[in-house]
């Protein structure tokens, strides 16, 4: 039986599954939660009904992928990690170097590290949660993919700002988008539900969580997307304004320099 672990690696959470292929039967699944935390939650759930939930000191993302790959043997959900022929990271920033799926090495990895000003919060956790399983698990293939691969196909019409085109040629300033990854799923999943090919599906695609983002979707590539440079941007999310006037920033230094 093959199998694969999927990852998401957060500043505070590593949520994971592992799923026997090709079937795409999940095996377990399971994260640890308050990362780096006191009060630190590690949870394995398998076979019928099973779970494992306990506290643990886990100061580390090294620390938890350790622990990860021990549970797994030692409650004989796999007996060696070799039996997982490959992860996965979801990874939210691969700006214009990652426009598919990629097998992760040491420089694909610090290129990730790099794009970390595209997604602040997200990139800087997900290159360590990679480098924690090249440590762990050291001849097992990496593969990063990326939400803003997705987005490739938006146009230049869509995707540059109205601002000097010299700001995009040296700096790399555009749209990027995010929640590719989700956005990829959905449309496949429709399309297989309404019994079209992906070639033929048009529609607008709501990404609604903690980050909110709307991509309309033509002939089932990304056409344009409301989030832009990181993910701050686009409609209003739980912690994050969206998009504001520009004038509003400057407004507010000007009102509030007093204080």
């Amino acid at each position: 039986m093959v199998k694969i672990l999927a990852v998401n690696a957060g500043s505070s959470t590593l949520k994971w599954k592992l799923f026997a292929m090709p079937e795409e039967r999940v095996v377990a699944r399971g994260m640890v939660d308050n990362l780096g935390l006191p009060g630190t939650t590690f949870t394995v759930k398998y076979g019928d009904g099973q779970q494992l939930v306990e506290e643990a000191d886990i100061k580390s993302v090294d620390v938890a992928v350790d622990k990860l790959i021990h549970e797994l043997k030692h409650l004989h959900i796999i007996e060696d990690y070799h039996e997982i022929s490959g992860v996965g990271h979801r990874v939210v920033a691969g700006g214009e170097t990652f426009k598919s799926s990629t097998v992760i090495g040491p420089h694909e990895l610090d290129e990730i590290e790099a794009l970390s000003e595209l997604a602040p919060l997200h990139n800087p956790p997900e290159a360590k949660g990679i480098r924690a399983f090249m440590q762990v698990m050291p001849d097992t293939p990496e593969v990063g993919v990326f939400d803003t691969s997705y987005h490739t196909t938006i146009p230049e019409m869509n995707y540059l700002y109205s601002i000097p085109m010299q700001y995009y040629r040296d700096f790399g300033l555009r749209k990027y988008g995010a929640h590719g990854t989700s956005i990829r799923y959905v449309v496949t999943h429709t399309a297989k539900m309404l019994g079209k090919p992906v070639s033929e599906m048009n529609l607008v695609v709501m990404h609604m969580g903690s980050g909110v983002s709307v991509t309309a979707v033509k002939n089932g590539a990304s056409y344009d997307t409301s989030m832009g440079y990181t993910p701050v941007s686009g409609v209003t999310m739980s912690t994050r304004s969206g998009d504001v006037d520009p004038s509003l920033v400057t407004t507010l230094m000007k009102k509030t320099a007093a204080d």
